[in-house]
């Protein structure tokens, strides 16, 4: 008896049409905020690809919450059995939105730097200044 693996993609393909791979729900930007943007423009304003302004305050404010309060932030996602709990513990935590807890939960141990944190509150301030003219 001949057994044949298949070998699927997670991309979508004409044989499944309406089938979506799932999209981190981290955008682009976000993480070319978190690695520093283009090198040697380490301050230059990325255009939002897939998030309205409003939303990517929210998550940027959110992730410099839990920067203020990263020893509890990551004590919780340490002692949580799976990701889903981890993001309802960090939820509780700081008492954030779904979105806000996944960004959090999904940020790189690395990225817990003084430089990351610096360059998400130059953002969030050059975003709340757009928002308010």
């Amino acid at each position: 008896m001949t057994t044949t693996l298949s070998t699927t993609s997670h991309r979508p393909s004409a044989q499944h049409p309406g089938r979506r791979r799932n999209r981190p729900v981290v955008p682009a930007l976000w993480r070319q905020v978190v690695r520093g943007g283009a090198r040697g423009e380490e301050h230059a304003v990325q255009p939002e690809p897939d998030r309205s302004a409003y939303t990517q305050l929210e998550i940027y404010e959110a992730v410099l919450s839990a920067f203020d309060r990263r020893d509890e932030v990551l004590d919780v996602i340490a002692a949580a059995p799976d990701r889903e709990t981890a993001v309802r513990r960090v939820r509780g935590l700081l008492d954030v939105s779904q979105g806000q807890a996944v960004a959090i939960v999904d940020l790189p141990l690395h990225r817990f730097t003084a430089g990351t944190r610096d360059r998400v509150r130059l953002r969030a301030t050059e975003l709340r200044k757009a928002l308010t003219r």
